[in-house]
């Protein structure tokens, strides 16, 4: 039987929460809810049911806070386990304290995400169900969060599910071929071939649409990049809606990387404003330029700023040719109303540029985000349904492989039982992705990603 083990399973700050709960789970966690808590009158203690009363000190008889209690009895509880929540005042001190008193009780604190993985291996979720709740606590935009309930509602562990199931049958015809084929029709060596194909084509697909999923979840990393006073702090505070940055008509006012955190559309952003880059004998700018390039080097993707006004010049040349060949680029002219200019991807702009803009008044800003996210593959028209996060895509490639080489001994007219070495660890690596074949260190290293207390 396993221990209790003990929480504080909601955020903890001062002044910042009105309600913090202290979580326990295991054998002794009704027992050390009855030495804890003050309960007045008849209020009976059944499960599901929230009693109102007091978490006292056993030793002392002292009133430590004034609370609720809710107890979940096994098997209808989140880890199938005897459950039982405080739910306290917020703030620092008072959850602390009975979070002290519940381990003075017996019980044991809590790893990261050890609830949840008593949740698994109690059968309550599979592993991409699990996976799916961390995702969803450490979404950062609307539709990172939607794919995480996606996960939570068993749409990833079905796909997979469903393709290791067909897996599992050709491997059952193939076997059977090998130790009763004289007892049985003829094997339709071509039919297992479709499907084996088939299976590798929907695993391929799920392994492209990873990296869209992990732009959602994680985010975009976008360089604002251009010469000195072409508008990249300006274009900074548009896109965030608010003036992070210093804007003059002085060349060289930002001489550091400034960093914006947004959403946009549902996706996450880091925006990176950075120095202009240009020849200076200004020792500050230049390590604010050396920042820039080291942040242009990073970036998922470039919005690459020059003026209308001006024209494309050497120097804009030189710093497309600085960005990273993986990196996806947008070249936007700024100050198009100053030049008399449209805005968005007009036509009439002059080449190279790519999208009309008026980082000063606002115009063309719509049209910006709508083609940056098309081009990174996150735009809102091409939502996706599930999306494997790193661990899973690893493991969906790995199946995939095996898959082709299944398939190159089919085409070289192998016995049978070639045909199914590669294809069971196929199998096992589909059986990683749901939990189904897992081992305990993996379990480990997916769990503990996870926040204290969930």
């Amino acid at each position: 039987m396993s221990d209790t083990i003990a929480a504080i399973a909601t955020a903890v700050a001062a002044g910042q929460g009105s309600v913090a709960i202290v979580r326990l789970s295991g054998p002794d966690a009704e027992a050390i809810g009855h030495k804890l808590f003050r309960a007045p009158g008849c209020q009976p203690w059944e499960s599901h049911r929230v009693l109102y009363g007091h978490v006292v000190d056993p030793t002392t008889g002292e009133r430590v806070d004034e609370a609720l209690l809710l107890l979940m009895r096994a098997p209808r509880s989140f880890t199938r386990e005897d459950v039982v929540e405080f739910q306290c005042h917020g703030g620092l001190i008072a959850v602390r304290r009975v979070l002290a008193l519940v381990l003075a009780a017996g019980a044991r604190r809590a790893g990261p995400g050890e609830f949840s993985q008593r949740a698994f291996l109690n059968g309550r979720l599979d592993l991409t169900r699990a996976e799916a709740i961390g995702e969803l606590i450490a979404a950062r935009g609307q539709r990172a969060a939607a794919l995480a309930m996606a996960g939570l509602d068993g749409g990833l562990q079905r796909r997979i599910t469903d393709l290791r199931g067909r897996l599992l049958d050709q491997l059952a015809e193939l076997e059977a071929r090998v130790d009763f084929e004289e007892d049985l029709p003829p094997l339709d060596a071509a039919g297992v071939v479709r499907e084996l194909e088939a299976v590798g084509a929907a695993l391929a697909a799920l392994v492209a649409e990873a990296q869209q999923g992990q732009l959602l979840r994680e985010g975009l990393r976008v360089a604002i990049v251009g010469r000195p006073n072409v508008g990249k702090s300006s274009l900074l505070n548009l896109l965030s809606r608010r003036d992070r940055a210093i804007v003059t008509d002085q060349p060289g006012t930002t001489r550091d990387l400034l960093e914006s955190e947004l959403v946009l559309d549902g996706v996450p952003l880091t925006l990176l404003d950075t120095a202009g880059i240009r020849a200076t004998d200004d020792p500050v700018e230049r390590l604010g330029i050396a920042r820039s390039r080291e942040a242009l080097a990073a970036a998922d993707a470039v919005l690459l700023l020059f003026d209308l006004q001006a024209g494309w010049s050497e120097a804009d040349e030189q710093l497309r040719q600085l960005v990273p060949a993986g990196a996806v680029l947008l070249v936007v002219g700024n100050k198009a109303d100053a030049a008399g200019l449209p805005t968005g991807p007009a036509a009439g702009l002059p080449p190279p540029a790519e999208l009309g803009l008026s980082a000063l008044a606002g115009d063309g800003r719509e049209a910006l985000v709508a083609e940056l996210l098309r081009r990174c593959g996150v735009a809102p028209a091409e939502g996706l349904q599930v999306a494997l996060n790193h661990r899973q895509r690893d493991l969906a490639a790995r199946a995939a492989a095996a898959l082709e080489r299944s398939l190159e001994a089919a085409a070289s007219g192998l016995p049978w039982d070639f045909w199914t070495i590669d294809l069971r660890a196929a199998i096992a690596a589909l059986g990683e992705i749901t939990g189904e074949e897992v081992s305990e260190a993996v379990l480990d290293r997916v769990f503990a990603r996870f926040c204290i207390g969930k």
